[in-house]
This record gives structure tokens, C-alpha cells and sequence, in this order.
């Protein structure tokens, strides 16, 4: 795997419960590189498929990079989901994050596979999509934005990456949104 032994992606194995899934989510606050969580009831294989939900916040966008470097180095194809909005915020960020696929294949040369898919949920229940799809888009690694801060709701009924790693068939990559925390670099 990509993050075998990777000292940019941090690895975080451990028991799909919600109270250990919520201690590791707790420990990252602060982590500087995006971190794969990979629990004893997720199905692991090699990455052909990496699915990326495009939400209306702004951080979003810093996922283009992270799916970008992930389907240089394995060959995966992205599948971009676009939240189903009303706005123009979710399909603004898909399409930063598409211009950034773009100048990469233009600047080396390179191929990347990708399609944008869109969502049947708006942004505030596109996680929750994503992480109950697995089957329509047989991905093999889903990526979301990690909660920059948690709100009454997110204490209360917990943060929806939690829920999303708990209902994952597969590893799931959390990028963390603050800028000034990782850089990734393609």
C-alpha cells in the first residue's frame, strides 16, 4: 500500500468502536500529514479506485492535491463527488479541484484518470453518502476532510468522519484542513 512505510501519510490501525476511533480522530487535531485510518473490519487492497467528496466548505479544495499525489504514484482513477447544493460553493471547489488535476497532467506530462460524479445528498449529508456508496463506486479508499473544529453536534452525536470510518468498507484518508498544518507536494 501507498502508505506502507510512508512518513507522509500517517497510518492509524485499530478497532472499529467508536470510542477508539474517536481517541485516535482526537489525537490527529494536530497531525501535519493526512493520516488513514484502517479498522479490523475494512476490506484492504491495492488502490485502483479513490473516491473524494466535494462539499461546499472551501477546505475541500485541499483534497486535489492529496488525490492527485495518490493516483501519480498508484495509477487510481478519482472519482469526484459533487454535493448536491443549491449554491455554487461545491461546484466552485470541484472545479478547483479539477483545474488542479489539469495543470498537474499538463506540467508532467502524466495521465490521471478521473470522473465527476454527482451526489444525491446536499454538502451537510455528503459524507454520510460517500461512506454508505461503497458499492456503486467499488472505490477502495475514500478521502474526506477532516472537522476543523467540533461543533455542540459534532460533541454530541460525534464528528461525521467518526461515522464515516465506522461505516467504511474501506480505508479511509483524512486530510486535515488547515493550511498552515501539512503540505504535500506533487
Amino acid at each position: 500500500m501507498i502508505w506502507d512505510n510512508n512518513e507522509d501519510i500517517r497510518l492509524i490501525e485499530c478497532a472499529n468502536d467508536k470510542r477508539t476511533i474517536q481517541k485516535h480522530l482526537n489525537e490527529c487535531r494536530e497531525e501535519r500529514r493526512p493520516y488513514v485510518f484502517v479498522t479490523n473490519t475494512m476490506n484492504i487492497k491495492p488502490l485502483h479506485r479513490l473516491l473524494v467528496p466535494v462539499s461546499m466548505l472551501e477546505e475541500e479544495t485541499y483534497k486535489a492535491e492529496i488525490c492527485t499525489y495518490l493516483a501519480r504514484k498508484t495509477g487510481a482513477h478519482i472519482i469526484l463527488l459533487q454535493a448536491n447544493d443549491y449554491g455554487s460553493h461545491a461546484r466552485q471547489n470541484m472545479n478547483r479541484i479539477v483545474t488542479h488535476i489539469k495543470a498537474v497532467m499538463e506540467r508532467t506530462g502524466e495521465q490521471i484518470s478521473y470522473e465527476v460524479a454527482q451526489a444525491k445528498k446536499d454538502s451537510f449529508s455528503l459524507v454520510r453518502e460517500a461512506s454508505e456508496r461503497q458499492r456503486d463506486f467499488r472505490h477502495d479508499l475514500l478521502i474526506l476532510t477532516a472537522s476543523r473544529d467540533y461543533g455542540l453536534d459534532d460533541i454530541l452525536f460525534g464528528p461525521p468522519e467518526r461515522k464515516a470510518i465506522q461505516r467504511a468498507l474501506v480505508p479511509v484518508m483524512l486530510v486535515n484542513p488547515r493550511e498552515d498544518l501539512f503540505s504535500l507536494c506533487d
